[in-house]
């Protein structure tokens, strides 16, 4: 028999698949550049059965993810242009000006993809890995404090 392999944790979040089977998409959408449904998730997994909305308001979080992200982003590209172009202190010399310019216009670009890439990585860090998620459903317990009630209702 052939034992199926256990798909890896970075290219699962780095693909917006379900943390829980590593296996369904998170979004309804697969192009992040479709800015009207950009965001938008499925209620849950569609092959696992896993909620994507854990409590009301989870996705507060991923502000901060989102921030570390960009921040990142910025951090990497200024190594690149500096190690690759430099910069210069002399007058004249607007290398610093070229690096913000192209940088903002990069972070404006991938504005969709940071977005849900911090979505998939906030949740992979509160839904744990099942590598037998057909033989164990979706416990009760994992979906407690969610109030369909309240979701929506800001």
């Amino acid at each position: 028999m052939s034992e199926e392999k256990k798909p890896g944790y970075l290219s699962s979040v780095l693909d917006n698949r379900c943390p829980r089977c590593r296996t369904g998409k998170l979004f309804v959408n697969s192009n992040p550049y479709k800015l009207k449904s950009v965001v938008k998730m499925n209620k849950s997994c569609p092959v696992c059965g896993q909620p994507t909305e854990i409590e009301v308001g989870f996705y507060y979080g991923t502000a901060y993810v989102s921030y570390a992200l960009t921040v990142a982003f910025c951090v990497t590209t200024f190594v690149a242009w500096w190690v690759l172009i430099g910069f210069s202190v002399q007058d004249g010399d607007y290398r610093l000006l070229y690096w913000g310019i192209i940088n903002a216009v990069l972070l404006i670009v991938l504005q969709p993809v940071f977005m849900r890439l911090s979505r998939s990585l906030w949740l992979s860090w509160f839904v744990k890995y099942e590598p037998d998620w057909k033989n164990k459903p979706i416990s009760s317990e994992s979906v407690e404090r969610v109030v369909p009630e309240q979701m929506n209702n800001w």
